[in-house]
């Protein structure tokens, strides 16, 4: 049975990571309520329930977002697990690149964070966040023991009128995994990433994920292990450091890290990522640490017909070979260097402006010139590069 569903999006969030959505509680068909030349005074509910709270004041239940409304999208129809690409093999290496290789695809994706404690006498519960996009996920690189996904956001929006405006199309964050990887840079606090090399029996079967960021430079990297249990395929992180997301370190500045685990789960409708953080105020590892709370995430891939998102194939026809260029540059720099650090702005602009302006030219038709490519991108990243935490304003 197909699914067409309307999704709302708040555009000040676009930036980064997708936004609120927000859908009536009117069931579809439902019967209109008895008509009254009455008035009618409805209350807002003072309290309501939030899982894992219980009742808590209606306004703690909102969630932070928008409410700009988004074309209908269309779910694909549930797939039978074990996948056949997974269930077509007993070798667990190819299982796992099974795995990894069907989280591409056409995606609506949604994202739901919630405080559940906090761990200081003054805390607060606090309202949850939910997000969403519609994206696509592309293989990027197929090397056997690597593979590269990239995500790309390609979002319609429904304007009062009815028009429909977009796609808007923008480069959103990469996953590379990496199998035994022995060679890691884990995040370690204050904008600053350090080597992290493992012996070749601890990593024996496992899997790295590398995330970054939507300028391609770092955000985490993890050490996990694909498990395939009957109908159940799922890759389990180890902990971790990871930088606050911008929907954290835009609104607190009271912690500076995220602590904690994560594991992507294969769906019939496509995969679901679990966080579980806990916000950490910054120190070393070897430190007493300081805890401020801890929140629970789930992020929901889930596989659709439409809308259609071959403008994001269009992008990187464009401007592919200028984000290569600046993968081998970070490429370069994790070959060189044992530890560095990142200022998050350079005379008040973050990396990711300057990449994008490039791309978005290459993007409006202008010709690429490879040489001139990657000597930008180089000079850029080396602006942000710094090998004293102390400047880091992160």
């Amino acid at each position: 049975m197909k699914l067409v569903l309307p999704i709302t999006l708040s555009l000040g969030c676009l930036a980064l990571i997708g936004c609120q959505t927000t859908t009536s509680n009117k069931t579809e068909g439902e019967a209109p309520s008895p008509v009254s030349s009455d008035p009618v005074t409805v209350e807002e509910p003072v309290e309501t329930y939030v899982f894992g709270w219980g009742n808590l004041p209606a306004e703690l239940a909102r969630p932070r977002g928008g409410t700009t409304r988004g074309t209908p999208v269309e779910f694909a129809e549930p797939r039978q697990l074990p996948l056949a690409s997974i269930a077509a093999t007993d070798n667990p290496f190819e299982k796992d690149r099974a795995a990894i290789l069907s989280l591409a695809g056409d995606y609506k994706a949604s994202f739901h964070f919630l405080e559940t404690m906090g761990l200081f006498r003054e805390h607060e519960p606090i309202r949850p966040y939910h997000s969403w996009s519609t994206e696509q996920v592309r293989i990027l690189e197929d090397r056997g023991d690597f593979i590269s996904l990239q995500h790309t956001l390609a979002m319609y929006f429904k304007q009062k009128d009815g028009s429909v405006m977009g796609p808007m199309v923008m480069k959103h964050w990469r996953q590379d995994w990496t199998y035994q990887d022995t060679d890691l840079h884990t995040f370690r606090g204050a904008g600053t990433w350090e080597r992290d090399t493992r012996s070749p029996e601890s990593v024996q079967g496992a899997w790295s994920q590398s995330v970054w960021q939507v300028d391609d430079s770092p955000r985490y990297e993890a050490i996990g292990r694909w498990t395939h249990d009957g109908n159940r395929s799922a890759w389990t992180g180890e902990n971790s450091w990871r930088p606050l997301p911008r929907r954290e370190y835009s609104v607190r500045n009271d912690y500076s890290v995220m602590e904690g685990f994560h594991r992507i789960i294969i769906t019939p409708t496509g995969w679901v990522h679990e966080q579980n953080n806990w916000k950490r105020v910054e120190g070393d590892a070897s430190d007493t640490p300081d805890y401020r709370g801890h929140e629970l995430g789930i992020d929901r891939y889930e596989l659709i017909n439409s809308p259609d998102l071959s403008k994001a194939d269009e992008y990187w026809d464009k401007t592919g070979p200028y984000w290569a260029a600046v993968r081998q540059a970070w490429n370069e720099i994790y070959s060189e260097n044992d530890q560095f650090s990142l200022k998050s702005k350079v005379d008040g602009r973050s990396q990711f402006e300057h990449h994008f302006e490039y791309a978005g030219k290459l993007d409006g038709g202008e010709e690429y010139d490879p040489a001139a490519g990657a000597k930008f991108a180089k000079e850029t990243i080396e602006k942000y590069l710094t090998e004293d935490p102390a400047e880091v304003a992160y």
